[in-house]
């Protein structure tokens, strides 16, 4: 049986945010709403399950607009400031579940996220910590999450590395300049590509426009979503700009799959080895 799958971009912004603080660029300015950006990440549902890509700076601000009431498992992409540091903001709803929220990441992060957040990992006991509850699963392959498959990217990301995730028809490959040829190899046959554009000159960690748009033609995603978007980037301008079948993703966007296999009979899983 499929179950509908759906896919929420709840920010699309670089690490700064747009409007950048003190800014006043045309773009800070901009009337425009989808030149207004929070911190980038998504929230993916499938059946009754809610699944949140990072918990970024802008989470709690995110899930007030979209009206987020459950969060049934986290996917972390890598520990950056931007992408991490709303993660306390998981208090209430692990809360609400009354159960620890599982929060999947690559063995460094999770190590990363110990350090960072010792509060919340500790194991110590202590009634009076107020912490969200979160169970810690580490990734080394693709996994089975509520009757699908997750297929974890290794990406390039300046001198470090993140993950990308794909879920049937759909892969979410944020900070990254580059992506390895393995990794290429686990993205073929998508029906949307969301993929890191920060802006229009290059950067030592962030595909740029132009390198964003060749990823995108390499892998022959029938429809591809810019994020990670700068301050320096107009919506409107760049949609005039780019060729056909690449657009600019922007906060609130909504995409529907109807069709997306279930693990048992997902291609993406047979045959696949872990690349970690």
């Amino acid at each position: 049986m499929t179950l509908p799958f759906s896919v929420t971009i709840l920010g699309s912004g670089t690490s700064t945010g747009v409007p950048v603080i003190g800014c006043r660029c045309p773009v800070c300015s901009s009337s425009d709403p989808r030149n207004s950006r929070t911190r980038c990440s998504a929230l993916l549902r499938w059946g009754e399950r809610t699944i949140l890509i990072d918990t970024t700076t802008d989470f709690r601000q995110q899930a007030l607009r979209e009206g987020i009431t459950a969060v049934d498992a986290v996917l972390v992409t890598h520990t950056h400031a931007d992408h991490v540091n709303g993660i306390d903001d998981l208090r209430p709803l692990s809360f609400i579940a009354d159960a620890p929220i599982p929060l999947y990441a690559a063995p460094a992060a999770l190590e990363s996220l110990r350090r960072s957040f010792s509060y919340i990992f500790s194991e110590e006991e202590d009634a009076t910590v107020y912490r969200p509850r979160l169970q810690p699963r580490r990734i080394d392959g693709p996994f089975e999450l509520f009757g699908r498959t997750v297929v974890p990217v290794p990406l390039v990301h300046g001198h470090g590395g993140a993950l990308g995730y794909r879920v049937g028809p759909f892969a979410y490959l944020t900070d990254c300049n580059a992506i390895p040829l393995k990794s290429e190899a686990l993205l073929q046959d998508l029906e949307v590509l969301v993929i890191d554009a920060l802006r229009y000159r290059s950067h030592a960690s962030h595909f740029n426009i132009e390198q964003a748009i060749d990823a995108a033609r390499r892998l022959g995603a029938r429809r591809t979503l810019l994020t990670h978007l700068g301050h320096d980037v107009d919506h409107a301008q760049l949609c005039a700009e780019l060729p056909a079948g690449i657009e600019v993703a922007y906060d609130g966007q909504r995409l529907e799959f109807p069709q997306c296999p279930p693990a048992e009979s997902d291609p993406v899983l047979r045959g696949t080895q872990s690349t970690f």
